[in-house]
């Protein structure tokens, strides 16, 4: 038979273990590819940053505080205003030069969809310079 071994006995039956060392050295090969290519895989790129010092800045910038209370009324350097208002004053610091800050103030209660309309009325007016004013977290 063609699976038996080289003696004739007719009494040899066919090997059906499976010869496992080639199958070892095929994986102890692909290990080490492995690990000699995974470190070039991952590639970084490396730049020295410029250092400089900063400096605070001295001068006060113009800005505009505009407030909204927890029951979404909202507040134009502390004057109370419509929403129809509030569109006239951002389209109209959006067409000063320098554009002042628009230092927006939201109460914690307040519906996000109050703070969100007035950002996207200040975005559609053409204000670009907004910063959001919190109070620091009291530590217990």
């Amino acid at each position: 038979m063609a699976f038996g071994g080289f003696n004739q006995n007719s009494n040899a039956h066919p090997v059906v273990e499976i010869n496992m060392v080639p199958l070892i050295d095929v994986m102890l090969v692909l290990l080490i590819i492995f690990m000699i290519t995974a470190p070039l895989m991952t590639h970084a790129v490396k730049i020295d940053l410029p250092k400089a010092d900063s400096i605070a800045q001295t001068q006060e910038t113009p800005h505009i505080d505009l407030a909204i209370d927890a029951e979404g009324q909202i507040f134009w350097d502390a004057a109370a205003v419509s929403r129809d208002q509030l569109r006239e004053n951002l389209q109209r610091i959006a067409a000063e030069t320098p554009q002042p800050e628009l230092h927006v103030r939201a109460d914690q209660n307040v519906p996000y969809r109050k703070v969100a309309e007035a950002l996207a009325d200040a975005a559609t007016a053409g204000v670009s310079r907004i910063g959001f004013i919190s109070e620091p977290e009291v530590s217990r």
